[in-house]
């Protein structure tokens, strides 16, 4: 069954198709995207969406579709990055000029307490709330700095969202959404040092501003045996997956068990403290219909993503995400 795309935009490249081409080509393969090419035309899909670019001889058209349409500006902010890097300007038919960045929702806070020794549980809540309940599981965090009057990201007039500079930035960070009900959203925050976002939660005060922006980042990995790996900062992405998974699941964390007290009721569930050394023991080898799943700091992100491609998983197999460092 094919993904309905009921939204669409047109843009205009002129006399550029074959350096149009090559960027996006190149773009797919940084992405670890698969490139339809027919003779008039490369595609490619991601967030469900489509980004076609279409031959006419010199000159070339982007066709975008979307299912929803803040991903039409998604896309249209996407390509029009991308090809400006080109030298390379678009026509688009239709741009939402002076509008928020596509999918950013504004809200305010409820309240900040905390859940676990290391975690604090935030709920904010705006009109748009219902959004964040469904599909992906994670969303860009927008904190305004402190002490300063919101400035928010809007879309430019040639499809580019433009974000705040200087002062006026806002900090950005992506969080996993814990639960939502209504018009409210519950995410929770790892305590560490040097943190940004853990600052502003200790001074927050119920009605202060914040924006959200997605939903986005994939979910739970459609597989009938899964195996996820993190560390405290995954903690909350993995709790949702296990909710979410279908199939067999299990699941190593490497976090104080203090943290994992709910989750260590799961039989599913195990800690350990060397997460490289507990991924190397699994035996999802010889598995079928298989996904593996690894986040934590860069460096051993890397190294799973090495290590997993040695043991014969393909790159839809598994995900190595580096979620700090």
């Amino acid at each position: 069954m094919f993904p309905i795309r009921p939204y669409r935009s047109t843009g205009i490249l002129g006399s550029a198709s074959g350096a149009a081409a090559a960027a996006l080509k190149a773009r797919a393969a940084e992405w670890e995207i698969d490139l339809i090419e027919t003779p008039d035309s490369l595609a490619l899909h991601l967030w469900g969406c489509e980004l076609a670019l279409v031959r006419d001889g010199a000159s070339a058209r982007l066709e975008l579709s979307a299912p929803e349409r803040r991903l039409i500006g998604n896309l249209q902010d996407t390509a029009t990055t991308l090809f400006e890097e080109q030298g390379l300007s678009i026509r688009w038919d239709n741009v939402d000029e002076g509008a928020l960045a596509p999918g950013l929702s504004l809200m305010r806070v409820v309240g900040v307490a905390a859940r676990t020794p290391g975690f604090l549980r935030v709920r904010v809540s705006g009109e748009d709330a219902a959004r964040f309940g469904e599909g992906s599981l994670h969303f860009r965090l927008l904190l305004p700095p402190a002490g300063r009057k919101p400035h928010w990201p809007r879309i430019a007039a040639s499809g580019r969202t433009v974000w705040p500079e200087g002062p006026d930035a806002p900090h950005r960070a992506v969080y996993t959404v814990a639960a939502q009900r209504g018009d409210w959203v519950d995410f929770d925050i790892f305590r560490h040092a040097d943190s940004p976002t853990c600052d502003w939660a200790d001074r927050a005060r119920p009605g202060d501003p914040v924006g959200l922006i997605g939903p986005g980042g994939g979910g739970c990995p459609e597989a009938g045996r899964l195996w996820l790996f993190g560390d405290e900062t995954a903690l909350p992405a993995i709790a949702r997956m296990l909710d979410q998974a279908r199939g067999e699941v299990q699941a190593v964390l490497r976090a104080a068990p203090a943290d994992l007290a709910e989750l260590a009721r799961d039989p599913r569930v195990s800690r350990c403290d060397d997460l490289l050394a507990a991924l190397d023991a699994a035996g999802f080898d010889a598995a079928q219909d298989r996904h593996v799943w690894f986040a934590g700091p860069a460096h051993e992100a890397r190294e799973a993503r090495r290590r997993l491609a040695a043991r014969g998983l393909s790159r839809r197999e598994f995900t190595a995400a580096a979620y700090w460092g």
